[in-house]
């Protein structure tokens, strides 16, 4: 059985669709992918939070991500500002802390925020505030975030590569065909 980082690297390489941006970036990739993928087939749910730029692609990720085609089964995965439409409100920590109480009940403690977008948005606290999150903040290198330029003019293609190599990353994790360290 191959090891997830052995995996993640032939499918960068022979998947026509990935650019060769990805294989020289796969170490900061690999330890994020892997600590949401492990959650999920641990049973977490995925809330996705994007910026209002990229809300496009949490629609995409959404509606795609359990199409009955892929034959396997659905993975929990919810646009945030649909379950809290007051979300673009919260600034202050305490509104933060009530969301996150909200969400605690309602997926007893299991389940991790997936953010997309700029550093420069309220958003962007609410995803830091939880250590587990999946980052993709844009424009801002930091631990636990695969970084993205927001001026990159291949930015959206880049998105769509990181969801494909993301959605295969889900099907060989649920269907036992790597290892993970």
């Amino acid at each position: 059985m191959k090891t997830f980082d052995q995996w993640t690297l032939e499918t960068i390489r022979y998947d026509k669709s990935l650019m060769n941006w990805l294989e020289e970036r796969r170490y900061e990739w690999l330890p994020l992918v892997q600590d949401a993928v492990v959650k999920i087939i641990e049973g977490y749910s995925v809330l996705l939070l994007t910026d209002t730029e990229r809300q496009w692609f949490g629609e995409y990720v959404t509606t795609s991500i359990n199409r009955p085609i892929k034959n396997r089964p659905f993975v929990p995965v919810y646009l945030l500002k649909n379950i809290a439409p007051y979300i673009e409100n919260i600034r202050k920590n305490e509104e933060i802390e009530l969301l996150f109480d909200m969400l605690n009940i309602s997926f007893e403690e299991r389940y991790f925020i997936w953010y997309i977008g700029k550093a420069t948005t309220p958003y962007v606290n609410i995803a830091k505030y939880k250590d587990d999150s999946f980052l993709w903040i844009m424009d801002e290198d930091m631990q636990n975030n695969f970084t993205l330029k927001s001026f990159d003019d291949m930015l959206d293609f880049k998105l769509l590569q990181l969801f494909r190599l993301f959605d295969k990353s889900l099907d060989v994790a649920l269907f036992s065909e790597v290892e993970f360290d």
